[in-house]
């Protein structure tokens, strides 16, 4: 009897071990299905909503694509909404939660959010949810000060977002693009350079973090929006070394990388007063965004460059704009 007590005991521990592997298990990510998010605008800039599977038609190095999956622009997001709380931000904390606000309130109701912080450290202050009082809280209690861990938060935020399954998926971060690690690379580097040369040394794409956030978000077809702090330009210095125009030119390519590959917009906020109105406008932006998939006949995960291009059917007055391409790793 007693036996059978303990084995009934091992077969339910086992049972519970067995569920707690799979809810733990990556999900993992077929790497021909290619993903993108498009957005589609008339020669007057206006976007139009209320195309469907048949408007498109799609290259990936000039050979037709079948499009196997269509989601509309009306299908919910999971949003990642990463929130810089470095040293230089200090200064201007209220404007950031206050924008950050707007940006909450202009999303769709469907759409699931989480907040991540970044300093010294990266902090996922609440999980996807649709909860706006969770959200708007989490937002109110952002905090830190230190150092600028910004890719770390990206790739963190990759991570979370590869949970969230076949949803379509975004990440807003808002930084000055000036991450202290790689900011310290760059100066390490040079050093070693001969000062005629400063200015055109950094290769600004050499970077590994930078190429894994961009692998990932290729692989789940994430589209990134960073909007750009006005802190931190050299520029507004009486008399800026040509060491500290290189490394804030490198950030800034940095963040047009991003941007540009994964077929977001890079946002320059020029003035403070204008954050709260570029989040409202890249939450705009999101709910005019078709979803597409699409298998590639090309098989060969050769780690190339695959140009897409994408048209909209017997109409020439529609723009469409999605990344430009992927490495097929």
């Amino acid at each position: 009897m007693r036996s059978s007590k303990v084995l009934l005991i091992l077969f339910l521990l086992l049972g519970f071990w067995a569920v707690s592997a799979q809810e733990e298990d990556p999900i993992i990510v077929d790497s021909s299905i290619v993903r993108l998010n498009v957005g589609v605008v008339d020669n007057k800039g206006r976007p139009i909503t209320s195309l469907n599977k048949d408007s498109f038609v799609l290259y990936e190095d000039g050979v037709k694509q079948e499009i196997s999956r269509f989601e509309p622009v009306v299908a919910p997001f999971s949003v990642v909404l990463i929130l810089d709380m470095s040293g230089s931000t200090l200064g201007f904390r209220e404007v950031i939660r206050q924008s950050a606000f707007r940006f909450i309130d202009a999303l769709a109701p469907d759409d699931r959010i989480a907040i991540v912080e970044f300093y010294d450290k990266v902090n996922l202050l609440n999980d996807f949810t649709t909860d706006r009082k969770k959200v708007a809280n989490s937002i109110s209690v952002a905090n830190g000060r230190g150092k600028t861990q910004l890719f770390k938060a990206l790739d963190f935020s990759l991570n979370k977002l590869a949970k969230e399954g076949n949803r379509r998926k975004a990440i807003i971060v808002l930084t000055d693009g000036v991450d202290t690690a790689i900011r310290d690379k760059d100066r390490d580097f040079l050093d070693k350079v001969k000062e005629n040369e400063i200015l055109t040394s950094i290769k600004p794409d050499n970077s590994d973090i930078l190429n894994r956030v961009l692998s990932k978000a290729d692989s789940q077809g994430v589209t990134i929006y960073p909007l750009a702090l006005p802190t931190g330009n050299p520029s507004k210095l009486a008399d800026p070394t040509p060491i500290q125009v290189a490394l804030y030119s490198a950030a800034q390519t940095r963040l047009e990388i991003l941007s540009t590959r994964t077929g977001g917009t890079l946002n320059a906020i020029n003035r403070l007063e204008d954050m709260g109105r570029i989040y409202a406008s890249v939450a705009a932006e999101l709910r005019t965004l078709y979803t597409i998939e699409y298998q590639s006949t090309n098989d060969k995960r050769d780690g190339k460059w695959r140009e897409i291009k994408i048209e909209v059917k017997s109409t020439s007055d529609l723009i469409s704009k999605t990344k430009p391409g992927y490495f097929a790793k």
